[in-house]
């Protein structure tokens, strides 16, 4: 009797699992609603394309007192033909934060990304990256902040 019960059950379990791995195809994504020039098709041409144009890609705080918060804002311009649209920014450790413009920027339009130094526990010089991903045609753009944090005079 067991046996039957678990013959049952290991049935039911597979017959269970083949209907669920049935292969439905209602999920299709309309080709119009993606647009990501690194995966499209090759229609656009590169002109186009967004483009992203830093005012500046690096940025020296100076000399700063250890425990210190500095910040610094990167403006840049789409200088392309399609709304910009960074996806993601992200930096090298916890101790720099950045936000960013989080909506598309139309061409011509500008936005920014602010970047916060946390000295708290460093010494010395300190360099720092943080990668910026957008739609643009170059879709990775580096920013880098520096310090030289001194110790607290006493």
């Amino acid at each position: 009797m067991k046996m039957k019960i678990i013959q049952f059950i290991l049935v039911f379990l597979i017959g269970g699992f083949l209907v669920s791995c049935e292969n439905n195809n209602n999920s299709k994504i309309d080709t119009e609603v993606i647009n990501n020039p690194k995966s499209a098709d090759g229609k656009l041409k590169p002109y186009e394309k967004a483009q992203i144009t830093f005012n500046k890609t690096e940025h020296d705080f100076g000399k700063i007192i250890q425990g210190e918060l500095v910040k610094t804002t990167f403006r840049y311009t789409n200088t392309g033909k399609v709304d910009l649209l960074i996806s993601k920014v992200s930096t090298t450790c916890g101790c720099t934060v950045a936000d960013y413009t989080r909506d598309p920027v139309k061409p011509g339009k500008k936005g920014t990304v602010d970047i916060i130094f946390d000295s708290r526990g460093k010494k010395g010089h300190q360099n720092k990256t943080v990668t910026v991903l957008s739609n643009a045609t170059s879709n990775r753009t580096t920013l880098r902040v520096k310090a030289n944090i001194v110790q607290p005079e006493k």
